[in-house]
């Protein structure tokens, strides 16, 4: 059950304390884009995340967009918000972390995953041994495919909650 509990748990990506996670030595963070970045009637990056990412890019973070949706859904986040991406990435599997992590010469201790899903990004990130952030989703709309998943965090989300692991709504760091 640890394997779903997040080192941190915050509001959103605009709550999360970046400072913090530099004196860590945390250099590399790892964003979702559905639901974390954007929802996913979003096309294109608000100018809230523009500005977020260009002060996090100013504090020195490689900021790289790992979803598991397609190429062409994260191209223009990619784009315009000037940033790496990594497609089709089969969260929770540890496969494409670990390329991200030697294609940039980062070690688990530098990298952070930041995402909406207990079942992709908090278990994927803890799978590989990285600092995993989970935010609340941005929306409640999703793809049918996440709907299911959303299910299967639900019943995750109980057990973890019966076991005092995590209570959705208490934000730590």
């Amino acid at each position: 059950m640890e394997k779903y509990v997040a080192d941190i748990y915050q509001k959103n990506i605009y709550s999360i304390n970046y400072d913090s996670l530099l004196s860590r030595g945390i250099k590399c963070l790892l964003f979702d884009l559905d639901n974390t970045i954007a929802s996913v009637m979003e096309r294109t990056p608000n100018q809230e995340v523009k500005d977020l990412f260009a002060e996090l890019k100013e504090k020195g973070f490689k900021i790289v967009i790992f979803t598991n949706n397609h190429k062409l859904r994260a191209a223009p986040f990619k784009n315009e918000l000037e940033v790496d991406s990594f497609s089709l990435v089969r969260k929770p599997r540890p496969e494409k972390f670990l390329t991200v992590m030697n294609t940039y010469g980062f070690n688990v201790s530098e990298t952070a995953m930041i995402g909406d899903s207990i079942v992709d990004d908090v278990a994927g990130g803890n799978g590989v041994g990285i600092t995993t952030i989970l935010v609340n989703p941005i929306d409640k709309k999703e793809y049918p495919f996440a709907k299911i998943r959303r299910w299967r965090e639900n019943k995750l989300v109980k057990k973890l909650r019966d076991k005092d692991l995590f209570t959705k709504g208490r934000y730590y760091e």
